[in-house]
């Protein structure tokens, strides 16, 4: 979980930014259709079963009477009267009051002469008669932080231009496909040399980040950080807007001109999503109609007191629609590929984070959350189960079973599951001196012992590199070269090993200072050798692990790995080899943690029944690399020599703190 603290609490005033007025931002959508929200919406709504409810909820364009305007509808059952209060009114408490049209609590009103472009907010009056300024739930652009109003927006008339992406996606099954995710956050990838906060709008980024994916042979990117929130330090794990994307860096339509540019690239686009917990800022969804509507209403349930945050009401029917909505939204109306959840143990254990008397057992006694467990069934029938190649990724570090277990199975029906575990084992065992290694030795193979139950991802995200934890490079141990020399080998053992993979931005070129959202990254350091050297050798695997089937369409069995030699702690070299389907194109792995150059190291190989010779594809330890330039031999002959319960053997020297990848 990532973040720092909640925003000041906003006023009611909207900030430094100004309206543009009607005429200026008028829409010329002849036909508009007229928007009203029915009866049945009400009841689906009431059911958690609405899953176009943002079409209705929230500012649309419409038309009345041959009249064009907004029609506005808003979620507040305990409220006495909500006006809709903005630009085009002056801000006026009293010119526009919207009906209340039943008892599921939902206010519609239309009003001629609204277009887009205009702020706008509900003044609404609670029942003990306070009045409270609230930006909308639904809205699908809001204003520049620090102002806090909505704003009316068409999402109609994008030209896309992804539809062989789009097709092809629903054909592909995820589990079967490469998977290399770079962990991007907009805002600090790289600074704009103009303006005083440095923000790249959203086409600009989109044809950085493009190229630097195309070139790099990353799979997907995750953003962090899109849907909107009020402080930059939460990262955007702290959201007031989930039906928006961030202002900082453009409108909606310009996140379009993104997504749109990276399927263009043959790149796909995963978001991070926060169904955990939300922002208590006075304008978001907190107390939203004076009362506890979004989150539960007792504090045990509907707060964290370590984050300062709300926690939904996943039983009540009408937040569960708001959020499974969301998930439909981002994926229809912006062609995104994939949510990573962020936080789902502090989702499923009712005590997460708390202490005795801050939290209430079930119905059972135990400490599960029932009602989010249904939450996330619900979630991933509908969105998985309508968009067969649509992807869900849960944050969970806990071992709660069947995380990615089938769809309308005991498992909560999740695409993937980030392996923390190994996360936790690989940074751990990487920092030590390698004196120490062989004493740690099996921290690296444990993994490997619980791979099948899970649909993994190995995740090296920011979380890893922030708050002291340093960053990857400098997590080795070492001097300057050691570091890198290390890196590349633990990169090598991560792509080998079977699970998909993320890497958080900077650390494929040896980022050395800790992530801060507050600068961009430290691309000045590609001017050195080590880092540039390190780039290069990320880029190699990249290309060998989208080129071998071996390395990924069998991530989550035995079919697909095989220890050679997993015991050589004294040693500290591990090797293994990654198979595929067809029997052909397999890969050996040999790594080399200590730097004690191994002359002569007898490797185990799968046993055959012809003598074959494996070819060299990567050796970490060449110059153009960064290393030191120790050679491998370019082809091993396989002998007939027994080691570690295997016929045949190959003979081979390998460099310190290196790792190399055969083809046989």
């Amino acid at each position: 979980m990532a973040g720092k603290a909640t925003a000041k609490t906003a006023k009611k005033t909207t900030g430094k930014a100004k309206a543009k007025t009607s005429a200026q931002t008028a829409v010329k959508a002849a036909g508009t259709e007229k928007v009203f929200i029915s009866e049945a919406d009400q009841y689906l709504f009431s059911q958690a079963t609405h899953y176009d409810i943002y079409k209705k909820l929230g500012a649309h364009l419409s038309e009345e009477r041959r009249k064009k305007g907004v029609y506005f509808g808003v979620w507040a059952p305990n409220a006495r009267e909500v006006h809709v209060i903005g630009s085009f009114n002056g801000w006026d408490e009293e010119a526009h009051p919207m009906e209340k049209l039943g008892p599921v609590g939902i206010w519609g009103l239309f009003i001629p002469g609204v277009a887009t472009g205009e702020l706008y907010k509900f003044l609404i009056t609670a029942k003990d008669g306070r009045k409270i300024y609230k930006a909308d739930p639904f809205a699908n652009s809001a204003e520049y932080r620090p102002g806090t109003a909505s704003i009316v927006t068409d999402l109609n008339g994008y030209s896309w231009g992804d539809a062989k992406w789009m097709e092809a996606r629903d054909g592909k099954d995820a589990q079967k496909q490469p998977m290399a995710i770079y962990e991007c956050h907009v805002g600090s990838f790289m600074k704009h040399p103009d303006g005083a906060e440095g923000f790249y709008n959203y086409r600009e980024f989109a044809d950085k980040l493009a190229d630097y994916l195309k070139e790099m042979k990353y799979t997907h990117v995750e953003l962090m950080g899109i849907l909107e929130h009020p402080f930059d330090g939460s990262w955007g794990y702290q959201v007031t807007g989930y039906y928006a994307p961030t202002s900082r860096y453009g409108g909606p339509k310009d996140f379009m001109y993104l997504v749109d540019k990276l399927h263009k690239m043959g790149v796909g686009v995963i978001l991070d999503w926060v169904p955990a917990h939300f922002a208590t800022d006075a304008h978001g969804l907190a107390e939203f109609d004076g009362e506890c509507i979004f989150e539960h209403p007792d504090p045990r349930l509907g707060s964290h007191p370590d984050w300062g945050t709300k926690i939904f009401n996943y039983g009540k029917p009408e937040v569960k629609n708001f959020l499974i909505a969301n998930v439909l939204f981002w994926l229809r109306e912006f062609h995104i590929d994939g949510i990573r959840v962020d936080a789902v143990a502090s989702m499923l254990y009712l005590d997460y984070g708390k202490k005795d008397g801050q939290w209430v057992p079930n119905k059972y006694g135990g400490n599960q959350n029932l009602e989010a467990i249904e939450f996330f069934k619900h979630l991933n029938s509908v969105v998985r189960g309508t968009y067969p190649g649509f992807i869900t990724i849960a944050e969970e570090s806990t071992a709660w079973p069947n995380v990615s277990g089938d769809i309308g199975g005991e498992g909560l029906g999740f695409s993937f599951k980030w392996n923390m575990g190994w996360m936790h084992d690989f940074c751990e065992y990487m920092k030590l001196d390698p004196l120490y290694r062989k004493g740690n030795h099996y921290a690296m193979t444990f993994a490997m012992s619980y791979n099948e139950y899970e649909k993994y991802i190995l995740p090296l995200s920011h979380d890893e590199v922030v708050h002291l934890k340093c960053s990857m490079v400098n997590k080795m141990p070492g001097y300057k070269k050691d570091k890198y020399a290390n890196l590349r080998t633990g990169y090598t053992y991560m792509f080998g090993h079977c699970g998909k993979k993320l890497l958080f931005m900077g650390q494929d070129f040896g980022q050395e200072r800790e992530w801060s959202e507050e600068r961009e990254l430290d691309w000045f350091l590609l001017q050195e050798e080590e880092n540039l050297g390190l780039q290069t050798y990320v880029k190699e695997l990249l290309k060998l692990y989208r080129k071998y089937p071996a390395l990924y369409e069998a991530d989550d069995s035995w079919a697909g790995f095989e220890w050679m030699n997993a015991d050589d702690a004294e040693n500290s070299v591990y090797s293994f080899v990654r198979k595929s389907s067809k029997g052909t194109q397999n890969l050996l792995f040999v790594l080399n943690m200590t730097p004690v150059k191994r002359e002569g190291y007898r490797v185990p190989v799968p046993s055959t029944s012809t003598r074959k010779k494996y070819k060299l594809l990567l050796n970490s330890d060449e110059a153009r690399f960064g290393g030191w330039g120790n050679e491998v031999q370019g082809e091993v002959a396989v002998e007939k020599i027994p080691c570690q319960n295997k016929d045949y053997s190959i003979c081979m020297d390998i460099p310190p703190y290196g790792a190399a990848i055969f083809l046989f």
